[in-house]
């Protein structure tokens, strides 16, 4: 069976959120913990990645440094972020399976994601990226090409384009590599987000959804599972309130049905739900969402929020 998880930004944290480096190494040893323990179980295994503290981090360098040199954009922050937390996956997951005396290789591709050059965000941009500055900060990093809105007290804040995925450009070298036997990091972050323009592609100031670039990914590498984990066990129906009940399986239509009657947010568990239902939809067997450390249930239904193939129950 060949599997894609994708690894929320809380595989790749530590408590809190908080992203310092040695906290993102324990964070990510952690996680590949649960991963080797697949990799032993002889399921084919590819990964993908949140890259947001990271991003993050960038950024507020970014903010610091721009009187003395140009930021760096943030096509050029996602290249970076899938090389840096690629490499302490492979160092995490070459010792978790070295433990388990498997000998398998890990590999990381940098790896591209396109996007329409036409997407309404870019016309527009509304995905809220980074940290709040007061006015004057704010305006040295506009005059550098960046769109920063007055959000009141808070100060500003700047805002993105955040297209929709439409081809992981470099799945077949991922394809080719998970074939050979390699264990295979990929599109970290979404994928770094390239138009075509003049016959050839190009870097674009814009934030991938993760999740939704993972069901692209399943489907390119011709996984039979896509699992999604997160910070809980469950997607949960009323939320936070004194009615709130966990979805635990259903058919693909029933959880559209689910996402017209419920609001599942956009800036959480809304793309994650949707990511899912994609996969299914376009031929996979089952998407789950659930928490990092039910993965290996989650594989074979087990575990979280199941959603298989199939008209209403």
């Amino acid at each position: 069976m060949r599997v894609l998880i994708a690894l929320g930004g809380n595989a790749m944290t530590g408590p809190g959120g908080r992203a310092g480096p040695d906290e993102q190494d324990r964070a990510v040893r952690v996680a590949m913990e649960r991963v080797a323990d697949l990799v032993a179980a002889d399921v084919d295994v590819v990964l993908t990645h949140g890259n947001g503290p990271q991003v993050g981090n960038l950024l507020v360098k970014n903010e610091l440094a721009a009187a003395v040199v140009p930021p760096v954009p943030l096509d050029w922050c996602g290249a970076q972020t899938q090389g840096t937390i690629g490499f302490l996956i492979l160092d995490a997951l070459d010792a978790a399976l070295a433990a388990r005396g498997v000998e398998r290789t890990v590999a990381t591709v940098v790896t591209r994601t396109l996007v329409d050059g036409d997407d309404p965000g870019f016309r527009r941009p509304t995905k809220p990226i980074g940290r709040y500055l007061p006015e004057d900060e704010a305006r040295l990093l506009v005059e550098h090409g960046q769109t920063w809105e007055d959000r009141g007290e808070k100060g500003w804040r700047r805002v993105v384009a955040s297209p929709e995925p439409l081809e992981i450009v470099d799945a077949a070298a991922i394809t080719a590599l998970s074939a050979a036997g390699f264990v295979v990091v990929g599109a970290g972050g979404g994928g770094i987000p390239v138009v075509r323009r003049d016959g050839a592609l190009h870097g674009v100031e814009a934030v991938v959804d993760k999740d939704l670039s993972a069901a692209l990914l399943a489907r390119a590498v011709g996984a039979e599972c896509l699992v999604i984990a997160t910070d809980v066990e469950h997607v949960v129906l009323g939320y936070g309130t004194p009615h709130a009940r966990p979805v635990e399986r259903v058919t693909a239509a029933e959880m559209r049905d689910l996402q017209r009657e419920h609001d599942f947010a956009s800036g959480s568990m809304g793309p994650k739900v949707e990511a899912a239902v994609r996969f299914v939809e376009a031929g996979g067997t089952r998407s789950v969402i659930t928490s990092l450390e039910n993965i290996e249930k989650a594989v074979h239904g087990r575990a979280g929020t199941v959603i298989e193939r199939g008209e209403h129950a």
